[in-house]
């Protein structure tokens, strides 16, 4: 991805916010400055200014919102203004906010008061969790600790425990599996680093595939991102042929879309057998099991 950093400094507007009575009757001048950061992979590619930021576009927008409703805190009309830039600029990434008041009323000798807030696009992240080798449930609650744990990385559900059939045809114990989901800002290379480095963590090692496993953390999906290459595909091409994965999402991410198909409709088209994936919650072998 390649990011560009914009700015845009001294944008003038004449509005009427503030606390005091004098300042919503009369109004007064305020300054606003912009840092964007942009992905312009697109435009640079193709030197297309059609795919990049537009320059007066966020202008236009910041002088469309600070010029119209007051509000008494310029911290709201910072925090109104990085919101409506993200929502109308797909390509922003992140970007910092600053609202300045030249004519605060301040009874002392002072050069700005300014605001700053910045915000950042997150996007919907999923991530499957399964091992089948020593105390399952532990290293499974260690790993969404650690997932939990990441920066730029915030948790919103996490799925129940379920014990799987083991996949592949190769002999060895069943998995158990659960299911992550959250909100990132960070890249998807970042994301599989992350998912890597905890596996290694918790003793995965290169084997025979469909083999036993001490820990397997996949990265499912970030926002709608078509990735194919030599280390990564998103959306994981498994998705779709996996009731391990599949039966744990619907739980906590039903309507979430992936290639045009929700979670739910991905599981309804699923053939099935019979156990394939059972909740922990109703298989007191899970536990038993595990106190072996």
């Amino acid at each position: 991805m390649t990011q560009s950093v914009i700015r845009l400094d001294g944008i003038q507007v004449f509005a009427r916010h503030g606390v005091l009575p004098e300042e919503t009757r009369l109004g007064q001048k305020f300054l606003i400055d912009l840092v964007v950061t942009a992905d312009t992979a697109r435009a640079t590619a193709n030197d297309d200014y059609r795919h990049a930021v537009c320059y007066a576009a966020l202008c236009d927008h910041v002088v469309a919102l600070a010029a119209g409703e007051p509000v008494q805190l310029i911290e709201t009309l910072a925090d109104r203004i990085a919101q409506d830039l993200l929502a109308h600029f797909p390509t922003i990434a992140r970007l910092t906010v600053r609202v300045s008041k030249p004519g605060a009323p301040i009874a002392h000798p002072f050069g700005m008061v300014s605001v700053e807030t910045t915000r950042e696009r997150t996007l919907p992240v999923g991530f499957s969790l399964g091992c089948n080798m020593g105390d399952r449930q532990s290293a499974l609650a260690l790993a969404v600790t650690w997932l939990g744990l990441t920066p730029g990385l915030e948790i919103t559900a996490v799925s129940g425990l379920y014990r799987t059939a083991p996949w592949g045809g190769v002999e060895q114990p069943d998995f158990y599996n659960l299911c992550v989901t959250g909100r990132t800002g960070l890249d998807a290379m970042a994301l599989l680093r992350v998912c890597k480095d905890i596996e290694t963590r918790l003793g995965r090692v290169p084997s025979v595939r469909w083999g036993q496993r001490a820990m397997d953390v996949d990265l499912l999906y970030l926002g709608t991102q078509e990735i194919s290459n030599p280390v990564l595909t998103l959306p994981h091409p498994g998705i779709a042929q996996r009731a391990f994965v599949l039966v744990p999402l619907a739980e906590i991410a039903s309507e979430q879309k992936i290639s045009g198909l929700s979670v739910s409709d991905m599981l309804d088209r699923l053939p099935r057998e019979a156990e394939d994936v059972v909740p922990c919650a109703e298989d007191p072998s899970c536990i038993a099991e595990d106190q072996k």
